[in-house]
């Protein structure tokens, strides 16, 4: 580029997203004089999926807008927890997340989930036909444009993905009401009803049951029960929950 010189400033929550080589807190930026202050700020590594105020020279200014020569911009991350707007809060997690996708679920978030690798054009289009917020570690799939809205999950470990997610979107917390494996609502069922879907020692052993009005799942108390109650009550202790 050979335009105007502006001094970027980045969140610092943002920088990761830079190459380590502008990762300063000020980054003298040449722009091509025509681009959009979005434009710039996505060519310097960041998804506008995680942007939110922008200032230039300390004036708020939309994303449109073109940058001057000499102006300082300061690129902030989104406002938590982050307001989703024209939808119910639902979201849309790509192929890698699937054990995020589980404990949304466990939650009672609404969280579809591709355990396949359907491309990025298919679920950016999904995500808008649906109206959901994709979760993904991918960049380059959250610039696409046609997403109706998305999120990078900064984290790799399960605990601190949830962490983020809840923090980020605070969901109402409603657990035990989804199904994990499809997403579908619960109900609970007796035991006579489910019973030929069980094994003898789960009837001997077990009296209250829930299943899956959408993919027929019978769920009960089971051996891992502890370990996930352990994740319901850390939730929602400290993000807390809704009623239901």
């Amino acid at each position: 580029m050979n335009g105007p010189g502006i001094q970027l400033t980045l969140a610092p929550e943002l920088r990761i997203f830079a190459p380590p080589s502008r990762r300063a807190e000020r980054v003298p930026t040449t722009t091509d004089g025509a681009s959009s202050i979005g434009h710039v700020v996505e060519s310097a590594g960041v998804p506008l999926t995680e942007v939110g105020r922008m200032l230039v020279d300390g004036h708020e200014v939309p994303l449109s807008y073109v940058p001057r020569e000499g102006e300082s911009v300061e690129v902030f991350g989104v406002d938590r927890p982050q307001q989703v707007t024209g939808a119910p809060l639902r979201f849309l997690l790509d192929v890698h997340l699937g054990t995020l996708a589980r404990r949304l679920r466990l939650l009672g978030v609404d969280a579809e989930y591709e355990n396949e690798d359907i491309g990025d054009p298919a679920l950016a289009t999904r995500s808008a036909a649906e109206r959901r917020v994709l979760l993904s570690r991918d960049r380059g799939l959250l610039r696409r444009r046609e997403l109706f809205a998305g999120a990078y999950v900064y984290s790799d470990n399960p605990d601190e993905q949830l962490r983020d997610v809840l923090g980020r979107f605070a969901p109402v917390l409603t657990p035990w009401t989804r199904c994990t494996a499809c997403n579908g609502p619960l109900e609970e069922a007796d035991k006579d009803s489910v019973g030929d879907r069980l094994e003898h020692g789960t009837q001997r052993s077990y009296d209250v049951f829930a299943q899956c009005t959408a993919c027929d799942r019978v769920y009960w108390r089971g051996a891992h029960h502890a370990r996930l109650e352990r994740i319901v009550v850390d939730a929602v202790a400290e993000f807390g929950g809704g009623a239901g």
